[in-house]
This record gives C-alpha cells, structure tokens and sequence, in this order.
C-alpha cells in the first residue's frame, strides 16, 4: 500500500524487521536459491533474514561433499513453499564471510533469522535431516501460530486505539501471508474508519477471487455500502423532529437508524429498526427486518449488539 492512500503511514515493514512470522508467500524457484557476494551479504542474507528464515550454505568447487549436497538441499529449499530461502556463497572467490564466522569445513550450512546466525550443520548430511533442520528453523506448519499471535497482537492494540501499531502489524503479516483474510478485513476496515474509502477498497481488492465471500470482509464491505447509504440522507437533527411530530413516520425512523449506524451508535440503531418491527412488520416489505440483518452481518454475528438485537427480533417474531 502506499503512503497517499495509507492514512498511517504504511510501517509494516517497519514492524517486520522487529517480528518473525516464520513463513512467507510461495515464491518462483528464481527467488528461493540465488548466489552471493561478500558486498552482496548483507541484503541478500541479513535483510531478507528479517522477513523469513535464510540458510547460506558455504562451498567451494573443489568440495566433493558440496556437489553431493547442492542438488538435495535446493530441491528440500524448493519443495518448503517459501519458508525459506537458500544462498550460495563460493568461499573461494568470496573467504571473508565464512572466516568471520568461523567456519573450517565445508559445505556448511547457516541458517539467519532476524538478521542473526541461529543454527547450522556441516557435511553432505541426508535428505531428511535437512527437512527437519528447516522444519526446525521455519516451523513445519508455516509459521501459523506466530501469524495468529500477530494478529491477536493488531487486535490488542486497535482495541486500545493504537491504531498506528495495528496498522504496522496488518500490513507486516500481510507481506508474508497477501491473502489473510483477517489482515486484509482488519485492515481495510481501520483504514476506512479512518476516512479513507479508497485505501480500504485497494486492501479489500487484494483477496484472491475465490475468498472474497469469506465474511470478514463481507462485513466490511457491508458496511461500507451502509455508510455510503447513510450520508445521503440528510440531517439526523431534522429526522428527529419529523419523530417528535410523527412517531409514527417510520421513513424518518428508518433514514436516522441509518445515521446512527454511521456514527457507531448500533443500540439506537437498532433500537429505531425494531421499533419499526413492532409497529408495522409490513412497512416497506418487511425493510425494517432486512435492514437489521444487514446490520448484523456488518458488525459481525459474534457483536454483542447483534446477538441482544436478534433476541430482542426474535421476541417480536415469534411473540
């Protein structure tokens, strides 16, 4: 996202360097194995490090065990999906690395997490055991609880009003995982909270076609269309005196339930909608109860407002 249509200024890749998700997006075969430089090391081994596990494997081309261990370690790199990348480095043409690092057998491998060397082994070891090495490095589910745990954490600090740290969080998770539903609804919807409808509508866009009726962002999207309503009605003040007149004007019940919605005051909302209800369940074809089903998939089945609404509707109902 850019900083124009990020009221927040876009940190996550701020926060990414201090957080490590343990997993990343699949990425083509191009950007897991590459080989590098003593001036490359840094970006290619230490940044990235900051984003997802690397493993540098040390080798010459005199090494007999390096040529065994290449093609098994890239297809092992390969078939993780993008938990983790693999850089070559050439200790022949490149020394000053390894020599800092103390290694004095090769092939060597080096794993970096966080900008930081966490773990290695020696030799041409077997397949499997440099699975579980990864496995042991990235997380043999790809890093989910450490997901979950960031956005409990974005969670956390929106329901605090931290709204700058939520923002850091979403965007981060989304850099490893672009189609999160939870980050990409959280974020969207603080962003359009915020005043910013176009911001919101570009994050939306990011899920992939065949998530873009999970509810998350149904809700979101609902309720957006719900304030786009609502400012087209006019004055909540004057709406009140037509109710002051008329309590039995259920058009200006209906249009200030709208605005009440808008202004985040849900119980009123609600409360005008059900007064409807009560009154004339026919007003309208039944639009007062369509209405507040609307609501209820805006602010979600588990909001407390819609679960004390749709018993009071029920009650109606059913009475």
């Amino acid at each position: 996202m850019s900083n124009e249509s990020n009221p927040f200024g876009g940190m996550g890749s701020q926060y990414a360097t201090n957080v490590q998700f343990g997993t990343a997006p699949a990425a083509p075969v191009a950007e897991l194995i590459k080989d590098t430089t003593t001036a490359a090391f840094s970006a290619d081994v230490i940044q990235e490090s900051r984003k997802q596990p690397v493993l540098v494997d040390f080798w010459a081309p005199w090494c007999g065990p390096c040529k065994q261990l290449t093609p098994v370690i890239e297809r092992v790199v390969q078939a993780a999906g993008g938990r983790v990348k693999l850089v070559k480095m050439n200790i022949d043409d490149h020394p000053a690395i390894a020599g800092q690092l103390g290694i004095q057998s090769i092939p060597a491998v080096i794993a970096f997490k966080n900008g930081q060397p966490v773990d290695g082994f020696m030799g041409a070891v077997p397949e499997s055991q440099i699975r579980d090495f990864i496995d042991k490095i990235a997380g043999k589910d790809g890093g989910q609880p450490q997901i979950a745990e960031a956005l409990a954490a974005a969670a956390e600090a929106r329901e605090a009003g931290d709204l700058q740290t939520a923002v850091q969080i979403y965007d981060a998770v989304l850099e490893q995982v672009p189609d999160n539903i939870d980050a990409i609804a959280a974020l969207a919807d603080i962003l359009f909270e915020a005043g910013d409808v176009e911001g919101a509508n570009e994050v939306l866009a990011r899920a992939p076609d065949d998530k873009k009726s999970a509810a998350a962002l149904v809700s979101v999207r609902t309720k957006m269309a719900l304030a786009e309503e609502a400012a087209a009605l006019g004055d909540s003040a004057e709406l009140e005196r037509r109710l002051a007149l008329d309590p039995g004007d259920h058009q200006a019940r209906f249009d200030l339930a709208m605005i009440q919605n808008a202004k985040g005051q849900r119980t009123e909302a609600a409360d005008n909608l059900l007064a409807i209800v009560k009154a004339d369940r026919t007003w309208n074809d039944d639009g007062a109860r369509a209405q507040l089903l609307k609501l209820f998939e805006a602010w979600g089945f588990t909001d407390e407002v819609t679960l004390s609404t749709r018993r009071k509707l029920s009650s109606l109902l059913f009475s």
